[in-house]
């Protein structure tokens, strides 16, 4: 493994889990398990961002719909999103962004798969 390889993922920011409701999703995870709530916001019309974790960790729980518009993945942390496309897309990953998408108020991100389909994010660290 090179080191350019090692350094491009920096962490493991949050993880998706599918839910039925969002709202019984967010009383059972805070509720019953003990999670705290750190964010419930309509993001754009019709997809609700609901995240938990528990008290004092780094990667949090994404509640959303299986169908949602936002990927169910697995969001990982990196220093330079436009390195880690290119690399991903030299690969042959499945990239789903043609480029870096570039959101006000988000960091810069883009969705791709690895070798068994499994929906992964890659979002900038500032």
């Amino acid at each position: 493994m090179t080191e350019q390889t090692a350094a491009m993922t920096t962490n493991v920011q949050s993880v998706s889990i599918p839910v039925a409701d969002q709202d019984r999703a967010l009383q059972f995870y805070t509720e019953v398990l003990g999670c705290e709530c750190r964010a419930d916001v309509e993001v754009w019309p019709g997809a609700r961002l609901v995240v938990v974790a528990p008290p004092g960790s780094d990667v949090a729980l994404l509640l959303l719909p299986a169908n949602s518009e936002i990927p169910v993945a697995v969001r990982l942390g990196t220093a330079d999103a436009d390195a880690a496309h290119a690399r991903l897309r030299e690969a042959g990953a499945t990239v789903r962004n043609a480029e870096v998408l570039r959101w006000e108020g988000q960091p810069p991100m883009f969705a791709f798969t690895d070798p068994d389909g499994n929906e992964l994010v890659y979002l900038e660290e500032s």
